[in-house]
């Protein structure tokens, strides 16, 4: 506020010491649209009456109260000031409605993507999203992990799309897993459940009576038509993992996904699956799916990364993708939120800061077993 203030004052000696014919008062108005890029509107109305006041008090000294001149200069300085008042009440009526917003947002984004437990059985998990839009929250990108009696699960998984409809459908393969993981004996099983739950969500209404493909006066396709093509391609790749309690392996089924990346003794090893099944959604292409689980070693104090490709797929200004086999085995020794933080450092500095795709990251770290005297 000591910015227009001594704007004012400046305006006014400046005036003071000018010849006469010269006239600086004008000048005043910079004071309140000053203000109002840094201010709501109350501070911006005292500095547009401040303004005004000294405008008169200028005037007054001079002895020009009642020239045409002092008439036009305070006139515009009143009404330039009013609509700058105008202008901060409407931003900041906006800026409250854009706030609400966000907290809504945030809020779903809790209930959907519910933050991984810090702890799980043996399991030390962290986990980071960032989103290519500033003011997104969420986009297509989804992880999550599951209890069961002897084991934890987890999914990570890119729902084709953007926007509310990759939402949409991340929300309905996140629930179909959530309420099913415990329950479904084998990942095979989970992996048919998730895609069932899929091709239902877009085939549910295909009963209802077929449109032409085109409408018979116009001969265009009808304005939905769009809505439906997308509808009808759903999918989303996904990777699922079953971890067993207290047995140094993993057991992961790979449905189009980019592959894990197992950190260990300053090295990445990427878990290629031996044989990637087509992604969720997709399953009754070329018929029944059959899901093979491949199982690798998951030692103590190994550490799983898992990812969406918005990470791999990142690129800098020279068009290279973003290294992160190659980064990521520097920091095996690393805690998981320790591995997340430098990688999300290390991400944005490839990228200049700004992603063009969401990416989701999940670390989880296999604990050594408690010494025996902490037993």
């Amino acid at each position: 506020m000591l910015v227009p203030l001594g704007l004012i004052a400046a305006v006014l000696v400046a005036d003071a010491l000018s010849p006469a014919e010269v006239h600086l008062r004008p000048l005043l108005v910079a004071a309140p649209a000053l203000t109002a890029a840094f201010a709501g509107p109350g501070p911006t109305a005292l500095m547009g009456g401040l303004a005004v006041a000294a405008e008169f008090g200028v005037a007054a000294g001079q002895g020009v109260l009642g020239t045409g001149n002092f008439a036009a200069q305070i006139s515009a300085l009143i009404v330039v000031s009013g609509l700058v008042f105008l202008f901060t009440v409407v931003r900041e009526r906006n800026e409250r409605r854009l706030s609400r917003s966000r907290s809504v947002a945030a809020v779903a984004q809790q209930v959907l993507l519910r933050p991984l437990p810090a702890r799980s059985g043996d399991l030390e998990f962290a986990s980071l999203y960032v989103a290519a839009e500033e003011e997104s929250e969420m986009g297509g990108d989804l992880f999550a992990a599951v209890r069961t009696a002897t084991s934890t699960r987890l999914i990570v998984g890119d729902v084709r799309g953007k926007g509310l409809p990759a939402y949409s459908h991340a929300a309905l393969i996140l629930g179909a897993f959530r309420a099913a993981a415990h329950r479904q004996a084998t990942l095979p099983r989970l992996a048919r459940h998730l895609d069932g739950a899929v091709r239902w969500d877009t085939s549910q209404w295909d009963t209802a009576p077929a449109r032409p493909a085109t409408d018979p006066t116009s001969g265009t396709a009808p304005a939905d038509a769009d809505a439906d093509s997308d509808a009808a391609e759903l999918f989303a790749t996904v990777a699922l993992f079953d971890v067993p309690d207290g047995r140094p392996e993993l057991s992961a089924i790979s449905c189009g996904h980019p592959p894990a990346l197992l950190l260990r003794d300053g090295r990445a090893h990427s878990l290629a699956p031996g044989r990637c099944a087509l992604p969720i959604g997709l399953g009754t292409f070329d018929g029944p799916q059959d899901y093979d689980v491949d199982t690798f070693p998951f030692l103590p104090g190994d550490l799983l990364l898992l990812y969406t490709d918005g990470v791999i797929e990142a690129r800098n200004a020279a068009g290279d993708f973003y290294p992160l086999t190659e980064r990521a085995g520097a920091w095996s020794g690393s805690s998981p939120r320790c591995v997340l933080r430098r990688l999300r450092e290390d991400l944005l500095a490839h990228t200049g800061g700004r992603l063009t795709d969401d990416a989701a990251v999940v670390a989880v770290r296999r604990l050594p077993p408690p010494a025996a005297s902490d037993r």
